[in-house]
């Protein structure tokens, strides 16, 4: 018994060995959650409060499962193979895989994935002849979930208009087909089993009585229906042992519901809130910088983490000029960190945006740095991208068959199998590629195949275009963009391809610049062969391999429950993160304050943070402000890789009415007088305003937005300044 308590802190070994009633430990990051939950099942096993198979516990991922049963088969001397110990989908697949005729399922029900899941639907829609364009599979797929996840059957979903009860019909017929092959998706296995035990009286009294302990890990990320389930098996008077932070509560967009956590302390009258607050993975400035985040988000249930371990480096901050900057300097400092002796595979690169990724994984292709995209493909892999790609090579080479084979019906134009297979037939006999094969296609098939030809046809008389213009209009005019648009989760998708048009200027810029004779200097040159070439090399190249010292990319979310040593986070700019829909949202803006904790609490040793003041979007210069997390970390523990705006020595210049409102850090830094924020009137360019400032007197360098002018450095003795 001794040794299962030992290494537990104060309130660990509070948690582990409470009484037999309902509590809610609130784990902070790195706080030993997992050495609790395990800890507290053997214990109540070692103190025979409970037999192994009286035991549920609940975690979100298969991983957490694994590690779980794996440090417990080393605490117990029992098999624990019959415990119940695993994820919400699958606990109820095993609930429903025992009492399946009481499920109304066949014995061996099938299990739909998420491409799975979207066949079945578009299988749907063909069968019913109802238009994909108007109701997209991958949409329709989310639609479905989301009510499965509220608990909702198609009669109790509401729909007030034409549309909407078309889709409410669309989910009843998916349901009729789901239950006519025997086959069950994602979703539909917890609200099947909520319906089981719920409908099933002496069923459910059975689990009531046998479950007396339910264990749940990462509580804050349940939705409405998971913490229903929970109360409904804990309705016979088991004791709920919760463990989670409302802190790190970042899947609102999968349904995560963080009021559960106070809705359970109230409906359960939880007397015991336990706080783990000590952490063991990070140093004290970054757990500082941490708190002091996370506390401008009201209505917390807070904790405050701290640490033994001292308060190590501090936070670095890094500004720059642009997001192709920003990452060159990552790079360089990546290099510095592997000669000081760091592994590249503790050094992480997090990104609110996938999108992000295209610019940092450009400097590392740069440089021979291999790296790894954790949880997600690298940007010239992505669907999208490949899908846009596809036309720019078929408007630089129409017989390329396999460009023409992924786009041909993507978007979706009606050309079916059938077509395609007569194509095929027609190029091999004539010997020639599948577009000059078009013609000898007839019927309706051999139209639609004509106009996809068409459609080429228009793509190529813009080729005479600059190349991010011909990449944007590729992109409007293939129908790419009205494709994603019309999708729940197509923002993402959207935000990649304009980061392509991004992709093409930068390459314009970096391999189409020409010299004093007028010749192009890069390697490639900047047509549209140039490029193609250019996306094919970089998506081949310096792709990590399992096991090799490879550093590490990834979005924010992706990031959750992982940690290095080292972290950048990239891309600290107001409508990038925080991201701008969150500015209008309810809640939004808590969430994106979350999602930086967790960012923050990956770090183990040094954490970077660095924002640019100009970035790519669209093709087009956008002009950022500093993201207000970084208001919120204490200047105390910040240490600048660069000159704050306004630390010269200089006198304040005169400056005329600032346009409309001033900017929300307009305060100057360091005594200057120089503002971020602040407007002055220049002789040629006009009314402006200083985004950046830096040195003194006759070396003062002012940083000016002059809107439709662009951004300038101008190189202005503070009389100069004054004058004009």
């Amino acid at each position: 018994m001794n040794s299962l308590l030992d290494h537990l802190n104060a309130p660990q070994l509070a948690a582990v060995t409470l009484p037999p009633v309902h509590a809610l430990i609130l784990a902070g990051a790195g706080s030993g959650k997992t050495r609790v939950l395990t800890t507290r099942i053997a214990w109540l096993i070692s103190n025979r409060q409970v037999a192994p198979p009286g035991v549920l516990a609940v975690t979100f991922t298969n991983k957490a499962a694994r590690e779980m049963q794996t440090r417990l088969a080393g605490m117990l001397p029992i098999n624990i193979r019959g415990m119940w110990i695993g994820t919400f989908h699958g606990l109820c697949n095993r609930l429903l895989r025992a009492h399946h005729r009481d499920a109304g399922l066949p014995q061996l029900f099938q299990i739909l994935d998420s491409a799975d899941q979207q066949s079945a639907v578009k299988r749907l829609l063909k069968s019913l002849n109802v238009d994909d364009e108007k109701f997209p599979p991958r949409e329709l797929c989310h639609f479905i979930n989301a009510q499965k996840e509220q608990g909702l059957r198609p009669a109790a979903v509401e729909a007030w208009d034409d549309w909407a009860r078309k889709r409410v019909g669309l989910y009843e017929a998916y349901e009729a087909q789901c239950q006519r092959e025997g086959v069950v998706d994602f979703a539909e296995l917890l609200l099947r089993s909520y319906e089981l035990l719920e409908h099933n009286e002496p069923l459910c009294r059975h689990y009531q009585e046998r479950f007396r302990h339910i264990l749940v890990d990462e509580f804050q990320d349940t939705n409405k229906l998971q913490y229903k389930w929970l109360k409904l098996l804990a309705g016979g008077g088991a004791n709920l042992f919760c463990v989670g932070d409302d802190d790190q509560s970042i899947y609102a967009f999968r349904g995560a519901d963080v009021g559960n956590m106070a809705d359970f302390e109230r409906e359960f009258h939880v007397a015991n809130l336990i706080r783990l607050e000590q952490n063991y993975r990070s140093h004290g400035n970054i757990l500082d910088a941490a708190n002091a985040i996370i506390r401008n988000n009201p209505s917390r249930l807070g904790k405050n983490l701290w640490t033994e371990a001292g308060s190590g480096e501090p936070v670095r901050i890094y500004e720059s000029c642009s997001d192709g900057d920003e990452a060159r300097w990552i790079v360089e400092e990546v290099k510095a960190l592997q000669r000081d002796g760091h592994a590249r595979a503790e050094i992480a690169l997090l990104y609110r945006s996938n999108a992000q990724s295209r610019a940092l994984e450009h400097a590392l292709f740069n440089a021979g740095l291999p790296y790894r995209v954790y949880g997600g493909l690298r940007f010239f892999e992505r669907a999208e991208i490949k899908h846009a790609l596809a036309y720019l090579r078929l408007i630089a080479n129409t017989d390329d068959d396999t460009a023409f084979a992924r786009v041909v019906n993507f978007p979706a134009r009606g050309i079916g199998a059938r077509s395609l297979e007569n194509l095929q037939d027609a190029a091999k006999a004539a010997n020639s590629s599948l577009h000059a094969a078009i013609p000898q296609v007839a019927g309706a098939g051999g139209a639609r195949l004509a106009a996809f030809a068409q459609l080429i046809v228009t793509l190529r008389d813009a080729a005479q275009l600059p190349l991010p213009e011909l990449v944007d209009h590729v992109v409007e005019l293939s129908g790419l963009r009205s494709h994603y648009q019309n999708e729940k989760e197509g923002q993402e998708r959207l935000a990649n391809l304009d980061e392509l048009i991004n992709a093409a200027a930068s390459f314009v810029a970096e391999e189409g610049t020409p010299n004093q004779d007028g010749e192009i200097t890069g390697e490639f040159g900047n047509d549209l062969s140039s490029f193609l070439a250019h996306a094919s090399l970089e998506a081949g190249e310096h792709q990590a391999g399992e096991g090799d010292d490879a550093l590490q990319l990834m979005t924010v979310h992706s990031a959750k429950g992982l940690e290095f040593n080292v972290v950048f986070i990239s891309g600290l700019e107001d409508g990038l993160f925080p991201h701008e829909n969150s500015l209008t949202e309810d809640k939004g803006l808590e969430e994106e304050r979350r999602l930086m904790y967790v960012a923050v609490t990956r770090a183990r040793q040094r954490l970077y943070l660095s924002f640019a003041q100009t970035r790519m979007l669209h093709g087009q210069t956008r002009y950022n402000l500093p993201s207000r997390f970084l208001d919120e970390v204490p200047e105390e523990l910040v240490k600048w890789l660069t000159p704050r705006a306004g630390r010269g020595g200089f006198a304040v210049p005169s400056a005329p009415t600032s346009f409309g409102s001033t900017p929300r850090r307009s305060e100057s830094s360091g005594g200057s007088g120089f503002r971020i924020g602040q407007s002055v009137m220049h002789p040629k360019f006009g009314l402006g305003v200083i985004v950046n400032a830096e040195g003194g007197g006759t070396d003062a360098r002012v940083q000016v937005n002059f809107g439709v002018a662009g951004m300038k450095w101008l190189a202005l003795a503070v009389a100069k300044l004054e004058a004009a």
